[in-house]
């Protein structure tokens, strides 16, 4: 089982080293006022590991209320794009054979440890060409070593085109253990309403793995 989930701190990275958008997790109550300790979190709900909800980037978009009956299990196919410099093309993904209804990993540079603490700005991203391929394939979600999947772009068109579908974006994974290859994928997210977002855990499990698991528990 691989983990893959983003630690929310308030050094982390978040989009493009932006500061204003880093988590804050302050106390609010301690042992010198009282019987127990409290802390209060305030981050956007796109910090981290998270999925995207169509309202993200369509002003008519479904919420993510939408993903509350969604099974958290998901067959995914993970590839190495760690040989690319600047963004993923269509061109670039017709190299591999994707899968239908498969949820797509993208491991790009992003993953190398220092690589986007050096340069957050130019972390590599879907292009245009990349989503509308992928929709051609009838992925069920994409997910992504950044916490966006695009950059660059005028209007946000990656977003727009797979959100519309909709195709789950998944951003915010941390993938450099990670080898290529067939998983199952877990998705545990916060249950917020009428959110644009939602953050949560992620992992990968190899083939076979959740079944020698429930064995254990037999």
């Amino acid at each position: 089982m691989y983990d893959i989930s983003m630690t929310i701190k308030k050094d982390m990275l978040v989009y493009k080293g932006k500061n204003e958008i880093r988590p804050r997790l302050s106390t609010v109550r301690d042992f010198s006022q009282g019987d127990a300790h409290e802390s209060e979190l305030q981050m956007n709900v796109h910090t981290g590991t998270h999925v995207d909800a169509p309202l993200h980037m369509l002003k008519d978009g479904d919420s993510a209320n939408l993903f509350f009956a969604e099974n958290p299990f998901y067959q995914a196919q993970l590839i190495d794009l760690t040989e690319l410099d600047e963004k993923i093309t269509a061109a670039d993904l017709k190299e591999y054979e994707i899968e239908e209804n498969s949820f797509l990993i993208l491991k790009t540079k992003n993953s190398i440890p220092g690589f986007l603490e050096e340069t957050p700005e130019k972390f590599i991203y879907l292009a245009e060409s990349g989503a509308e391929y992928l929709i051609a394939k009838s992925v069920k979600g994409v997910g992504i070593d950044t916490n966006g999947i695009e950059r660059a772009q005028s209007e946000h068109p990656t977003h727009k085109k797979l959100l519309t579908q909709p195709i789950m974006i998944l951003e915010g994974l941390r993938l450099n253990e990670v080898p290529a290859g067939n998983y199952v994928l877990l998705l545990s997210l916060l249950k917020i309403a009428d959110s644009d977002g939602l953050p949560g855990r992620a992992y990968l499990f190899e083939q076979g793995e959740i079944e020698t698991i429930l064995k254990l528990f037999k």
